[in-house]
């Protein structure tokens, strides 16, 4: 068992107050780089603490896109496993992260390389935050003007692992990021490929903070989506249906929608059939936006839609009066892309 830095905490200071673990979260999310640099405890302490990782993850190699605004790392964390993160600019003159959840993933999704790897283990809430601490720090210590600027100021789940079968510990990530940073609900999306029992459970958790939710959908069609998604739930559409009507019921307002993503698989799931399909399905449910994704390469069964593809099923939707929009596609030229996440051996390092 993988324990946190607050367990090792408290096996060393099982009779500390509670505050002085607050004291030492805080310091890490801003720039000591170190135990030494926690000035607000002992010089005692801080010689003890040097005992527990002050960071739970270790970089390994760092890719760039050509373009330079993607930038994905293979960091190593504890039993010598692997993840990737992503780290892209966006519209916001800022930079978005792409976390991982867990090593690999069970979900199995047929246009997703992570699947292939199948899952390792959950990652523990330090190695989720350490994610976002990696890039904080490697945007400030980067050479003037690459990259600029220094602020992330939003955050995905979208990388590898399935979020909500980590429910616990992407919780605590949640909250120890809103409590210690400046990004806002508003501004952290989790995706999921649509855990029901997890998303029930969101309905009643008082300690689940409301993030934004991003659904997999991928098809209105009970039979397709099972294609793409073979570890679907039965009868998984009029359940995610109901569902979502009661969290927009209770949640929902003019800045907090759902997201139902869409990877667009070549005559899969693109054709005006399943647009309309998809159109008569969000109408049914209301206040959610949809997603359009591009499929980016990988060595599995499906195909591109093309671009005149994309851009007519797109103009069904808005038709039928949804709010959809085409996700731009970055970082596919080094595998940072959506879908396209997944540890194996021998990666090259370019700086």
């Amino acid at each position: 068992m993988i324990q946190s830095r607050r367990e090792q905490f408290d096996a060393l200071f099982p009779s500390e107050p509670a505050f002085r673990w607050n004291q030492i979260e805080d310091a890490f999310f801003t720039s000591a780089k170190g135990w030494d640099d926690v000035t607000t405890i002992s010089k005692s302490m801080r010689e003890a603490l040097t005992v527990i990782p002050w960071m739970s993850v270790e970089p390994q190699t760092i890719q760039v896109s050509l373009k330079g605004d993607t930038h994905k790392a293979l960091l190593k964390v504890a039993d010598e496993k692997e993840i990737e993160t992503v780290l892209m600019k966006n519209r916001r003159g800022a930079w978005t992260i792409c976390v991982s959840s867990q090593v690999g993933c069970a979900m199995r999704c047929g246009f997703c390389a992570t699947g292939k790897m199948g899952l390792t283990r959950s990652l523990i809430a330090d190695e989720i935050i350490d994610q976002y601490r990696f890039w904080q720090s490697y945007l400030t210590t980067q050479p003037p003007n690459h990259p600029t600027p220094s602020r992330i100021s939003n955050i995905v789940f979208m990388g590898m692992g399935e979020p909500l079968a980590n429910y616990e510990e992407v919780k605590k990530t949640l909250n120890l990021i809103l409590k210690y940073t400046d990004i806002g609900r508003t501004r952290i999306t989790v995706s999921t490929v649509g855990v029901l029992p997890r998303l029930e459970q969101i309905l009643t958790d008082r300690d689940w903070p409301h993030i934004r939710l991003a659904v997999s959908l991928h098809s209105a069609i009970e039979e397709t989506r099972k294609k793409i998604v073979p570890t679907s739930y039965d009868e998984f559409l009029p359940k995610l249906e109901d569902w979502a009507k009661r969290y927009l019921q209770t949640f929902g307002n003019r800045r907090h929608h759902l997201t139902f993503e869409y990877v667009m698989l070549k005559g899969v799931n693109d054709t005006p059939e399943h647009a309309r399909a998809l159109a008569k399905f969000v109408n049914h449910i209301g206040n959610v936006r949809v997603n359009l994704i591009p499929y980016n390469l990988t060595d599995c069964e499906f195909e591109k839609s093309s671009d005149s593809t994309i851009q007519e099923f797109l103009e069904i939707l808005h038709a039928k009066h949804l709010i959809a929009t085409t996700r731009r596609t970055m970082g596919e030229d080094i595998a940072a892309a959506c879908g396209q996440l997944i540890v194996v051996a021998n990666k090259p390092s370019i700086d």
